[in-house]
């Protein structure tokens, strides 16, 4: 069994304990993150901690660890499992404490990190794309938190998996926000839209990865939200996250997306991606 990071020691998974009075197992309390691991390395480690900063403080939660303290012991655990391509879940709760809706005061957060071999994206998906349909943004009104509470999330994506699709992307008050476990793009006359950073969408680290890629690339990408018109209508419409990178939808509630094959932009993008993953661009 691989080893896990639980309040400040490295142990087996199986001998991880967590109390039922922990807040994020009563109340959903507290805040996540996903790091992708290439070849015993974190991707974009600084990046992923400072959201995780962000969310702290948009739940106003202390940070148990300082972002030296952080690097240090997730590069730890990455090593004692093997190195390699790996998948690094941390999560923070506000911790133990008698349940109630109201803050628990001088209580320690619980602090949990693991990690697991991190899947290749299927070639197929990136030969073909995946299929993914539209649905309803159910969730709450602070989706740029990486909160805990994904229930909203879990239904939408098993609603995609229902009807044969990988993906749900979600539309709130006629426009596009992003998918239900994704940043999404839509690509429009050769030019990339993506919803503005704000309270509706997550702040994605591969989606800043794109925005950055794109501009040094010479690829026009405008941060603006496409209407649900626009996305049926779309050249090409992608999803992007860290542990399933850039993906090409190719059908859209039952319709192909644009010539229904990937597109020529998103096939550069994914091309300058894989070399960013290894230090080449």
């Amino acid at each position: 069994m691989k080893d896990v990071f639980l309040n400040g020691d490295f142990l087996p998974a199986e001998q991880a304990k967590v109390s039922v009075l922990d807040r994020g197992f009563l109340l959903g309390d507290g805040v996540y993150e996903v790091i992708p691991v290439y070849a015993g390395h974190c991707f974009q480690l600084s990046g992923h901690l400072l959201r995780l900063q962000n969310s702290l403080d948009g739940v106003r939660m202390a940070n148990p660890y300082s972002l030296e303290q952080w690097t240090d012991l997730i590069e730890k655990l990455v090593e004692r499992n093997g190195g390699g391509d790996q998948a690094v879940y941390l999560q923070v709760t506000r911790g133990v404490a008698p349940r109630d809706h109201v803050f628990p005061e001088g209580v320690e957060p619980t602090a949990f990190v693991m990690s697991n071999p991190l899947k290749a994206v299927p070639e197929k998906y990136k030969r073909e794309g995946i299929v993914a349909i539209t649905v309803p943004d159910i969730r709450w009104q602070n989706c740029n938190i990486k909160a805990i509470t994904l229930l909203p999330n879990s239904l939408l994506k098993q609603q995609a998996q229902d009807a044969g699709a990988q993906e749900a992307l979600l539309i709130r008050d006629g426009y596009l926000t992003e998918g239900s476990a994704s940043n999404a793009y839509a690509v429009i006359k050769g030019v990339i839209y993506t919803a503005p950073k704000d309270e509706k969408v997550l702040p994605g680290i591969t989606r800043d990865l794109v925005i950055t890629t794109a501009e040094k690339a010479g690829i026009n990408l405008v941060e603006e939200a496409v209407s649900e018109t626009q996305l049926a209508t779309a050249d090409e419409i992608w999803v992007s996250s860290s542990t399933k990178e850039i993906l090409p939808i190719t059908t859209l509630n039952n319709k192909a997306v644009g010539e229904g094959v990937p597109g020529a932009v998103w096939q550069k993008m994914d091309a300058l991606y894989q070399q960013l993953k290894h230090g080449a661009f």
